[in-house]
């Protein structure tokens, strides 16, 4: 595979004077383009130590706008990065759309260093790069360009290009402990490298092998290919865009159809006494449970979602109230900002996924893409169906990593919505809870609760079920969700 990057090709550098003007001036134009375009673009360069990665990196600020770019470096992980899953330090940095991120040390670096020095084995890296692969395809679905440049140098190559580093006094500071150890695993590095370039390949994200000798050669042959692929990735963006059909509609549904919604008994309920009790007994006990939870390290996300007006507020100052401070964070999720249009739409809820030990709690989450995205037609059908996949990654993600997942729809019925709107029209501070789109969205109940079968059809999974709470009686809904939090977390440390 590597072959093609061993051929010892070089540019001379009257060559390379008489290419550069002219490269620099067309990446600059379809620069000028892609900023005013609904994508952007990540340039991951990869490749053997010494093989010349911070010298394309170099040419590439010099030759792209700095307005309308990024480069992010990385080593190995932080602290803080290991306490959370290990996409997030990606997602924070991903591009905003318009513009190009380029990266030197990606997701596929501790991979392939793990499985060089045996920390995992074949089949955790094939697992790893499943991760990988799914990442990938998001993102391009999403509309995002991914150009990969593997930068190959020949064994005797890198070891005289270490030492010319290591000899001069103003480079031996980039020849590390680390490269030393690794080119005396070099061929044990390369057999890795072309197992995961192979398995990561595809004929929208390919990779570009590219010899890394002559940093004249390797830097030209990066900025062509990010040139041809950014002006054929914008053609055919305005292409799909001059196409593109009439946003989704759901259609009639004929009246109302059984779904899982129909089973809930809503006339399960509590009476005062009891209520008391037992909410002094499950938050007594969660936050014993949270504290001990911490001191293990292990992190809980909860997913609240239901009906306008479900109860899903109070139940959450339910829990809250068990909780240290210190020790939480609750995001209220709302339509998105400009700044979050920019992204993905994953990249919003990734940015705040809790420390070792913590815990998040969001009021409305990413399934916003799957109800209302859907049902008002703020997301094309090709994009709130193929959610269902990526938020089963994204929470296989949370799950592997050790994080409580816990997810709760709040299910009321018709009328005692309707109630529930006019009570808070009475109450001075409930009154700005309530808005004409809260009665608008009424109307559109049935279509509602069709996605809500959807979602929780398609996305309840072994590790992330949903758990559907009945919450016509407030307190029964309050005590069902504590006890289901505090069950988890039992398990959980009792598998420990």
């Amino acid at each position: 595979m590597f072959e093609v990057a061993e051929l010892g090709h070089k540019v001379s550098k009257a060559e390379y004077l008489e290419k550069v003007p002219k490269l620099r001036t067309q990446l600059l134009d379809l620069q000028r383009q892609l900023s005013i375009e609904d994508c952007s673009v990540i340039v991951l360069i990869s490749g053997v130590d010494g093989g010349g990665k911070g010298d394309v990196i170099s040419c590439l600020n010099e030759w792209l706008d700095p307005r309308f770019m990024r480069t992010n470096a990385y080593d190995s992980p932080t602290d803080e990065e290991r306490d959370r899953p290990e996409f997030w330090r990606f997602w924070r940095t991903m591009p905003p759309k318009g513009t190009i991120g380029i990266y030197v040390g990606s997701w596929y670096s501790e991979p392939i260093a793990q499985r060089v020095f045996n920390k995992t084995d074949d089949a955790q890296l094939q697992k790893q790069l499943n991760h990988i692969n799914q990442l990938e395809k998001e993102l391009a679905d999403d509309g995002t360009l991914i150009i990969k440049c593997w930068l190959h140098l020949k064994k005797d190559q890198q070891k005289k290009r270490l030492k010319q580093l290591e000899d001069n006094p103003d480079t031996a500071w980039q020849v590390t402990d680390r490269d030393k150890k690794h080119l005396k695993k070099y061929d044990s590095f390369v057999a890795v490298a072309e197992k995961v370039l192979k398995v990561s390949s595809s004929a929208q994200n390919p990779w570009l092998i590219i010899e890394g000798g002559d940093y004249r050669y390797s830097s030209l042959m990066v900025g062509q290919q990010l040139r041809d692929q950014l002006q054929l990735h914008l053609e055919c963006r305005q292409q799909e865009q001059a196409n593109k059909q009439q946003r989704f509609t759901l259609p009639d549904v004929g009246g109302h159809q059984l779904n899982v919604l129909d089973a809930l008994d809503l006339g399960l309920q509590l009476n005062k006494k009891t209520y008391n009790e037992q909410l002094n007994y499950y938050q007594g006990k969660l936050n014993q449970l949270v504290r001990l939870a911490q001191a293990k390290k292990i992190s809980s996300v909860l997913v609240f979602e239901g009906w306008d007006a479900g109860g899903k507020g109070g139940a959450i100052r339910r829990l809250t109230h068990a909780l240290d401070a210190r020790n939480y964070e609750v995001i209220s999720v709302a339509a998105p900002t400009d700044e979050e249009r920019k992204q993905h739409y994953l990249w919003r809820f990734w940015r705040h996924m809790p420390r070792a030990g913590r815990v998040t709690i969001y009021d409305r989450s990413w399934y916003g893409r799957t109800l209302v995205e859907r049902v008002e037609g703020f997301a094309s059908q090709d994009e709130w169906m193929r959610a269902y996949s990526e938020i089963t990654h994204f929470e296989e993600a949370l799950t592997e990593h050790g994080i409580v997942l816990l997810k709760f729809w709040l299910h009321i019925d018709p009328d005692e919505q309707l109630k529930r709107f006019k009570e808070r029209e009475q109450i001075s501070y409930k009154q700005h809870k309530i808005t004409e789109e809260d009665y608008r969205n009424r109307n559109r109940w049935e279509d509602y609760s069709l996605a809500v079968n959807d979602m929780v059809a398609r996305t309840s999974t072994q590790a992330a079920k949903w758990t559907l709470v009945e919450a016509n009686d407030k307190r029964y809904a309050r005590i069902k969700v504590l006890k289901t939090y505090c069950d988890k977390l039992e398990a959980t440390l009792a598998a420990l």
